[in-house]
């Protein structure tokens, strides 16, 4: 069974269907004091695939623990997590005395609940590899890159697709090499979660299409930042591709009035820019990758 929460509903459904299985949800209640009350619906299969995204993540982490050790309780066997947005990514090391690495703690957590652990495009900086970080007995990236290529491939003005630092370079890359159109990753200092400077050296911009791919969008800055140099460039037009929409405030508003005229993402997190749908992908590596539905032992 595939068995979702209320605020993955449309997502977990839609993967079910793919895969003509049986869906179930998870029974959530708040309490005043903040505690989740969580009920479970009958369950009889040895291979349960729990999905939920995870943005806004620490209420969320409690309930997966709640729900996967009542899944043991019933004797199911293997217990796989599809989390196309994987909280806790980015802090994978310690730039301060004190700091937590919570990638490693967070990665551990999961690969402690969960035999399995699918994502979409995990915000890796340092490390390479998803296992590295959730060392679960699988862990799996779903590349949202050939669904972004299709988006694109039917655009007449053929964009130059940009990245506005080099973290980005690896999800732009894939993206152009799809669809064959030409990419330019721009440099970017950090000097916190809100202020940061991007420079875009040597871009033949002037008068053309442009598209901003990037993994992760919340507050909009380094997306805003870099439309306004494009723009003092002279391009012509600016959209933005995002796999996963946090856009935390009112990030949308920004990056509308900072000039960009389309923005598109994955359905990773719903929201209203969502133009990519990741269920057949996710279907597909639950079929193949975890055998799902032939053999779930």
């Amino acid at each position: 069974m595939i068995l979702g929460f209320p605020d993955s509903r449309l997502q977990a459904m839609a993967v079910a269907e793919a895969l003509d299985a049986r869906y179930d949800e998870v029974g959530m209640h708040r309490f005043p004091d903040g505690e989740s009350k969580v009920t479970l619906p009958e369950v009889s299969d040895e291979h349960v695939v729990v999905f939920r995204s995870l943005p806004n993540p620490n209420d969320k982490l409690v309930e997966l623990l709640l729900v996967t050790r009542a899944l043991r309780n019933q004797r199911v066997k293997r217990v796989s997590l599809v989390a196309p947005y994987l909280c806790y990514m980015r802090q994978d090391s310690a730039f301060r005395p004190g700091e937590i690495i919570s990638q490693k703690i967070i990665g551990g957590f999961l690969a402690e609940l969960f035999e399995d652990v699918v994502t979409v495009d995990p915000h890796l900086h340092r490390i390479s590899r998803l296992e590295e970080a959730v060392p679960a007995r699988n862990s799996i990236v779903v590349p949202a890159a050939p669904l972004f290529a299709r988006y694109l491939s039917d655009r007449s003005d053929k964009p130059l697709l940009v990245g506005p630092d080099a973290e980005s370079e690896q999800w732009v890359s894939a993206v152009a090499k799809e669809c064959g159109l030409p990419f330019a990753i721009a440099v970017k200092q950090r000097f916190g979660d809100r202020a940061v400077s991007v420079e875009t050296p040597d871009f033949q911009v002037r008068g053309r299409s442009v598209v901003l791919i990037d993994d992760v969008a919340s507050t909009g800055t380094t997306l805003v930042e870099a439309v306004a140099k494009l723009r003092a460039q002279g391009v012509e037009k600016v959209g933005v591709l995002v796999t996963h929409p946090l856009f935390v405030d009112d990030a949308v508003d920004k990056l509308l009035q900072s000039g960009v005229s389309e923005i598109g993402s994955s359905d990773s997190i719903l929201h209203a820019t969502n133009v990519v749908f990741l269920a057949p992908l996710l279907a597909e590596t639950l079929r193949n990758a975890l055998d799902y539905g032939r053999n779930s032992s």
